[in-house]
């Protein structure tokens, strides 16, 4: 809110644009998830390209957001927004959606609670984001309305393990935080 309230109309800023932002910083810290399968063997990513997925009439299209944790918030939400919207109308090009290295798919504005997504080959990792709901939260030893959200990272195991994808997610958790 606080950030849309100086935001133009073309950048308002989604949650989906700070969890796209918050793992594309997270990466930096954690290339493995950043990294590709191919041939039999791992390709190192020096770019953090984040592929948002996008729910089209005949079936599902991932355009990426080239280096986006060089990216300001307004920048990608920009970005996000134009994308999606040219992904829906058919207008994307080949580059803008054949390529990126890690993706996110949020499902969240379906009311999907939480769900496990499939990994977009031959990347290592794709994160699942859930929708925000209220909750009950102790704040200060007292019961309050809380909003959470739950997200699930897919990833490879020949490229990670789960004690590195739980450090990947407590880092974003920190971050959105």
């Amino acid at each position: 809110q606080q950030i849309n309230a100086q935001a133009p109309d073309d950048a308002k800023v989604s949650f989906n644009d700070l969890i796209v932002k918050a793992a594309a910083l997270v990466l930096r810290e954690f290339p493995n998830l950043n990294t590709s399968y191919e041939n039999d063997r791992l390709v190192e990513h020096p770019n953090i390209d984040i592929n948002v997925a996008v729910a089209i009439e005949d079936g599902l299209i991932a355009p990426f957001v080239p280096d986006a944790d060089q990216k300001g918030l307004l920048t990608i939400a920009r970005m996000t927004k134009d994308l999606i919207g040219r992904a829906r109308k058919g207008g994307l090009t080949l580059d803008e959606y054949q390529g990126g290295t890690f993706t996110i798919s949020n499902l969240g504005m379906f009311d999907v609670e939480e769900f496990i997504s499939i990994i977009n080959p031959p990347q290592a990792a794709i994160l699942a984001v859930g929708a925000i709901q209220e909750q009950p939260v102790v704040k200060d030893g007292k019961i309050a309305v809380g909003h959470r959200m739950k997200l699930t990272l897919s990833a490879d195991h020949r490229v990670t393990d789960g004690a590195e994808v739980a450090r990947f997610l407590g880092e974003v958790k920190r971050y959105l935080e």
